[in-house]
């Protein structure tokens, strides 16, 4: 028994959406879908990328990637009518059963975090004529909802998810939240973090550290 769950240091995070093509080629994500999103937070300034406030003592640029944030309380899991979003009891990691999925979307209505689903309103489509990644993962399917598996198929063999795996700045952490001597524990334990619409009580397993 484990909770896994990811510590993203805001301080290091350079916005180089490497973390975010690596999920992409990873999970041979279809064309126009994202499981991991870069947003940024200029303190309400104008533009994507663009340093907000005011030169030269009160500027203000940071990143924040944006997935499924793995619940220990999920409310996607309460409202799925067939059991195919549901928490694996073994790693707390939210995960989705294409097989049982209806294309209901009440999962996606129910998330607090809006854009970390997507659904494949069509037989998904690929830039490429071969795919790509791991031959681990999950085919993608028509009217099926799909998500942020913590790259499952990898954690599942002692490996780390492909989003850390090529973080060039070091910013992402991985491990068991529930072992007090896990780094993602100290980190939590030692720094200031948030966590993403904490008011909800969905327990979010991703921290950022600030």
């Amino acid at each position: 028994m484990a909770h896994f769950g990811m510590v993203i240091d805001t301080k290091k995070c350079i916005g180089c959406h490497v973390c975010a093509m690596a999920c992409k080629v990873e999970n041979n994500l279809p064309n126009d879908v994202w499981w991991n999103r870069v947003l940024t937070d200029n303190g309400g300034g104008v533009g994507f990328d663009m340093v907000g406030g005011s030169y030269p003592d009160n500027l203000k640029l940071s990143f924040y990637t944006l997935s499924c944030q793995h619940c220990e309380n999920p409310a996607c899991v309460k409202v799925c009518p067939v059991g195919a979003t549901y928490r694996d009891p073994e790693t707390g990691v939210v995960r989705q059963d294409y097989e049982k999925c209806i294309g209901c979307r009440m999962c996606m209505a129910a998330c607090p975090y809006t854009g970390v689903r997507a659904f494949n309103w069509e037989e998904p489509r690929y830039h490429m004529d071969y795919a790509v990644g791991d031959a681990n993962t999950p085919q993608h399917q028509k009217h099926v909802v799909e998500k942020c598996t913590f790259c499952y198929h990898r954690i599942s063999k002692g490996e780390e998810p492909a989003c850390m795996h090529l973080c060039v700045g070091r910013a992402r952490h991985f491990g068991d939240l529930d072992d007090p001597s896990s780094e993602v524990s100290q980190l939590v334990r030692d720094r200031a973090y948030k966590q993403l619409l904490e008011e909800r009580g969905t327990k979010p397993s991703v921290y950022y550290l600030v």
